[in-house]
């Protein structure tokens, strides 16, 4: 049983790392490309997702907030839409599940503020109407998928779906991809600070 254990876990993590590197990393340096412009011209960017890709969102707005900081200088200024388990279930329960995301981004963003949606199936109703009320506001649309994409592919500027059909591995990938960007964007944030940048520790 033990052998078979550690089979099945080496086989997991074999695959992980040739999803990994089947990645198109063009396409995760143009996100990054698009982030680091809305830094410079002092942009919101919100995030959305739901079960695991909620907490993927939350972990990733801390990475922007706190992980994109350099020395005294602010990382983004950036939101998790399901933060807040009070406005989400008010939203849900007066209204419906599925606008939650479009109420909050009509509530808050402003034109040329960037959505991040993080979607395993990229089918679920609330990121479709978010990303559709985000690009009726003149808002960027970012998002971070699996699979075939799914529909919300069609109502993203930019979206980078993971290789792979398995819903554990993606959400590791969304994750790994947004530690390769903070790690990545750092010395470019610094420069737009006009300070010095702190080394990453996976790159020095």
């Amino acid at each position: 049983m033990k052998n078979e254990l550690m089979k099945d876990l080496e086989t997991y993590a074999a695959d992980a790392a040739a999803k990994l590197m089947a990645t198109d990393f063009g396409k995760l340096a143009e996100i990054g490309s698009l982030l680091l412009r809305a830094k410079a011209e002092d942009r919101t960017v919100f995030l959305m997702g739901n079960g695991g890709s909620a907490a993927t969102a939350s972990h990733v707005t801390n990475d922007l907030v706190k992980g994109c900081r350099i020395g005294d200088a602010p990382g983004f200024r950036a939101f998790c839409l399901s933060d807040s388990n009070a406005l989400v279930t008010c939203l849900a329960n007066d209204f419906c599940y599925a606008e939650i995301y479009a109420i909050l981004l009509q509530t808050y963003a402003r034109p040329g503020d960037i959505v991040i949606a993080f979607s395993g199936s990229g089918n679920s109703p609330n990121i479709l109407q978010g990303l559709t009320a985000a690009r009726g506001m003149g808002l960027a649309t970012i998002g971070f998928g699996g699979r075939d994409g799914g529909q919300m592919k069609a109502l993203c500027d930019l979206i980078l779906i993971a290789p792979t059909d398995s819903m554990e591995l993606l959400e590791d990938l969304h994750l790994i991809y947004f530690h390769n960007l903070v790690c990545a964007m750092r010395p470019a944030l610094a420069e737009q600070a006009g300070v010095a940048a702190s080394p990453c520790a996976c790159c020095g």
